[in-house]
């Protein structure tokens, strides 16, 4: 079992895909207890214990002919990766890919940094990032990868079909490896003095652009 807590995490869990089997609330349930409970002292009066996170099939995925999947490559902060599913579930992607190693599983952080998005957004664990994307090129979709020094601008790509985002990790971007995975790397153009955005707020950035063009709005 996990335990997870905030008004809004708990509040999706109980009308998306996971069992909530007990729910505590202040004042009930004093407020040094919950923290205990949950470990942290941002539960918001509210911690509830949930079946384990129901990670979903990444073979899956890439199903629908317009499916627009978000892989990320490292990224060990559960607030960013929280706020990158949150970004990923409203502009309708069709789910998040992470690796099973060096990189932050879906936590109850994770889970209140999306305010419960990841509730109703399918995330995926792999064993291999790049070896998936290429497997992702099998299936027909062109994969873009965030790189801050790539000179081909988020908006001059052509986000239809099947497409893959991949962003990097906090500190040093995307490996090698991933990179050369990737049909084509793009950035987000910049005119302040600092060089780049956090990987949720570039993905915001970027998969709402995708949504514009999906919508009609051309490239």
């Amino acid at each position: 079992m996990d335990l997870i807590y905030g008004r809004r995490p708990v509040a999706e869990a109980e009308r998306g895909r996971r069992s909530v089997h007990r729910v505590w609330h202040a004042p009930e349930t004093p407020a040094d207890e919950l923290e205990r409970l949950c470990g942290s002292p941002d539960h918001q009066g509210v911690v509830a214990e949930v079946d384990p996170y129901p990670y979903a099939d990444p073979t899956a995925l890439l199903d629908p002919d317009d499916a627009l999947v978000v892989a990320l490559d490292q990224i060990q902060d559960p607030h960013n990766l929280g706020a990158v599913c949150r970004a990923a579930e409203v502009a309708g992607a069709a789910g998040v890919v992470i690796p099973e190693r060096r990189a932050v599983s879906v936590t109850p952080a994770v889970c209140k940094a999306s305010a419960g998005a990841v509730e109703h957004l399918a995330v995926a664990r792999v064993r291999n990032l790049a070896d998936w994307l290429g497997g992702a090129k099998q299936a027909g979709a062109w994969i873009y990868g965030a790189a801050a020094e790539a000179p081909t601008a988020y908006t001059d790509v052509d986000w239809g079909g099947r497409a893959v985002l991949v962003l990097g990790s906090e500190g040093s971007g995307l490996r090698p490896r991933v990179a050369s995975a990737c049909d084509e790397l793009i950035s987000i153009p910049t005119v302040g003095m600092i060089g780049s955005l956090n990987a949720s707020v570039a993905a915001a950035v970027i998969l709402f652009e995708a949504r514009r063009q999906r919508a009609g709005g051309g490239s």
